[in-house]
Parts: structure tokens; sequence; C-alpha cells
């Protein structure tokens, strides 16, 4: 439930910490005891010295406290959380064979669902994210029961009933294009018949990945993402044999991204403008691809925890960048075995040092500055234009999502500058050290 707190309501008030965040993919800006105001749930500017205007707004005093943007996971899979760590001797075909698909069979059942997804919404509350794209499973009242609890949370998400209808289980392949198209619309009218309840939580349109969906599904997906503006997110270029799979499946196309270009699913090309895509991994995209997405400026969400865990590779974030693609942070749990965004940060800095040096790769690994910035305001983009508020940044206009971290119980014979504060939080903070959360200006508890 939200907790309205005299300095919280999703009104104007006032922070007083040591605050930190993007200015840019490169650049920390860093205000010591300073005055974050918000108005009406959205940031009103970061001061050294508070402003007169807003002199009489009620306030909470952090000083000494670490106060960061909230964090922005961009890919992670709401019924794998009660698995987490399973499975992971195994590489990601097998991994789902075994695991995730027995395992999302059982969401047909609301009772099953229901216990499951409290546990994953209760652990999210807890953690440093304040905004998550998350995949359910094909059923179509599961689906909404799981957007009722995030919408309870106070948390902003987006979330998928997943689209499949071939090379997958008998529990979970739908019995037809048709079948799986006619779900998706009754999923979406009852969202809309109800959508003045929605007001953190909105739908996606989730095609699993290529192999997993037929033509005339993925024809009417995009038919559908066209006629009722609505973002869409899926798996691109994860693994080896996935990508042979997709390239077997499609011999005559330019590659797994071209496919989902085919069936007008990825993205937009100047001049048009079309609801953003997200594409879960990209390992494997070659320069071909990686142009292709940055042409279409669809969001790469970089999942490195997920990626080493199932034998995937590294993706080349580097050289995403250095084209222009958007890109953000995924925990992807359950592949993943770790929901915070925190520790995203770290695994991408992490890979990218092996990428250099394992792989002999001439690529620059990420810095802390450019970590941070792709799970804070680099993935708080897509919410941005997928029409939800940009977060991730204190920028005046941003929706007030904020982290207060009280470090204090890391005690050190020697000062920490604030940068120091923020990596340390990056590489050791658990949930124990999130003092207060904000998200669109309220306090969650």
């Amino acid at each position: 439930m939200y907790t309205d707190t005299v300095a919280g309501n999703g009104g104007d008030f006032i922070i007083q910490g040591d605050v930190c965040w993007s200015a840019g993919p490169h650049t920390l800006e860093i205000k010591p005891d300073s005055f974050l105001v918000c108005k009406g749930g959205k940031s009103a500017g970061v001061f050294e010295q508070l402003p007169q205007q807003y002199a009489n707004l009620p306030l909470s005093c952090y000083r000494g406290r670490l106060v960061i943007p909230g964090l922005v996971d961009l890919h992670t899979h709401a019924p794998q959380f009660v698995y987490r760590g399973l499975g992971m001797d195994m590489e990601l075909l097998d991994w789902l064979t075994s695991h995730a698909f027995p395992e999302e069979v059982k969401y047909h059942d609301l009772a099953y669902a229901g216990k499951a997804y409290h546990f994953f919404v209760e652990h999210l509350k807890h953690g440093p994210n304040t905004r998550i794209l998350v995949y359910a499973t094909i059923h179509v009242p599961a689906t909404l029961l799981l957007m009722n609890m995030l919408e309870e949370s106070g948390l902003v998400s987006m979330v998928g009933k997943i689209n499949m209808d071939r090379n997958c289980p008998d529990g979970l392949r739908e019995e037809s294009a048709a079948a799986s198209l006619s779900a998706t619309r009754e999923w979406l009218e009852a969202y809309a018949a109800r959508q003045d309840r929605y007001v953190n939580t909105k739908p996606i349109l989730t095609p699993r990945f290529i192999p997993s969906c037929s033509d005339d599904l993925l024809r009417g997906l995009g038919a559908m993402r066209h006629e009722l503006k609505l973002p869409v997110q899926s798996h691109l270029s994860e693994n080896r044999k996935e990508v042979e799979w997709v390239r077997k499946l499609y011999p005559a196309s330019e590659g797994y991204g071209a496919v989902y270009r085919e069936f007008d699913l990825l993205g937009s090309a100047p001049p048009q403008e079309a609801a953003p895509t997200v594409m879960a991994h990209c390992v494997w995209s070659d320069e071909r691809e990686i142009n292709l997405l940055a042409e279409r400026r669809v969001f790469a969400a970089h999942c490195p925890q997920s990626n080493a865990n199932l034998a995937s590779g590294i993706a080349p974030v580097r050289r995403l960048l250095n084209a222009g693609v958007p890109v953000g942070l995924g925990s992807d749990v359950a592949g993943g075995t770790n929901c915070s965004i925190f520790r995203a940060m770290s695994d991408a800095i992490q890979v990218s040092k092996l990428r250099r040096t394992v792989l002999n790769v001439d690529e620059k690994p990420l810095s802390l500055e450019e970590s941070f910035y792709l799970g804070t305001a680099g993935g708080g983009a897509f919410f941005g234009k997928a029409g939800m508020g940009y977060s991730g940044s204190f920028e005046p206009g941003a929706d007030f999502d904020a982290l207060v971290i009280n470090d204090n119980t890391l005690a050190a014979p020697f000062n920490l500058s604030i940068r120091d504060r923020l990596e340390q939080a990056i590489n050791i903070y658990d949930n124990h050290h999130i003092e207060a959360k904000y998200v669109r200006g309220r306090l969650i508890s």
C-alpha cells in the first residue's frame, strides 16, 4: 500500500541529503547536503540553497544519507521469481525446458499465481527498483492479478501477457494464432474496463521470442501494436543456439532483428513515431543488427548476470552505445538470481572488463558513471517514450522516483566522497540500507 507521510504523499515536499544523479551517460551531478524538491509528484530540481518559493514546504531531513534516483529494470519474468537460483549449470534453451516452462504452466491456477506473485511483488517493494518491465504468462486472469498487485504496491510497471503458439509445451502453447490474439484482446479489454484504477501499471505487448510465435501471431501483434499504440517487449539474439534456430526458421531474412521488423514489431524509423520497443539481451547482435536497432530507436535491455548464468555470452554494450542504441539494464529473473539493478550495474561493469580481456575485444569497459546511467536515466527514458513519465533523474520535470540510502553501517577510518559512496552502494548494499523509497512522490512502505 501507499504510505502517505507529511513529506511523501505525492504532493509538494522537500528531501535534504547528499544528492547524486546522472547528468548524462558520462557525468555524475553531485550536490552534498542539498535540497531535492518534489512538486506534484515530479522533480522541481536540486538546490544547494533552498529557494524562497519552497520555504514553506514540508521537509524530510536525511542529512548524511545518499539520495539517488530510483532504479529501472527493463527486463524481468515475474513467474520465474520463485525458483531463482535453480538450474544455473544449464544453458538457455535447456533451462527454459526444464525450469521456466514447467513453472509457468502452473499459473493457470489463480490461487497458485496469487501466492507466487505475492512473493515477487513484496520483494520488489523493499528493493531499490522503482520501475519495471515485467513478463507474466499466457494466462489472462493471472496476468490481470499481477497487474492489480503491482498497482497496489505503488511501483511503476508495464506488464505483458506472453504470446506463444508454437515450439513450447502443451500447457503453454496457445491453441492457434487466432486464440492467442483473442486472449490478448480479452486481457486488454479487461484492463481498459478498469483503466481508472490503474495509475502506475500499463500493458505492453509481449511475444516471447520469434521461435515461439507463428507468422500469423507475429503479424497480428504488429497490427495490434499500431491500432492500440502499445509498446512491445521481447527477446533478441540472446544465445547462439537460439540465433541459429531463428536463422533456420527464416532463412531468407537478414537476421533475427529483421524478422521483428518484417512483422512491424521493432520500433519505428524516422519520421514515423510508434510506441517504443525494448529487446532483451542483444548478446549476438552483429553490426547490421545493431545499426537496425539504432535506426529503429529500439531500447536494448542488458542483462549481464543472466547472460553469464545461462552461458549466453557478453553483450557488446559499448558497440550498442557507440551506434546510438538506447540501453538500459535488466535483472532477467530467474536467469538472473538478483532483482536489484544495483547488482546489474555491478555485473555490467565486470563483464565489460571480461569482454575486453578474455575475448580480446578492443572496447573500453563501462565506467561507474555509465553503468549508473544505464540503470537509472538510461532505462527510465523508455517509460517516457511509452507515455508513462520520464524517470531515473532529478532534472526538473522528471517523475520523482528516489532512494535514500543509509550507508552509516559501513564505517571506515577515512572520509569517502559521494562518488565513492555511490560505488559502494552499487557493489555492496542490499535492501536493508534503503531508508526511504519514493515513487512519483509517494513514500512506499
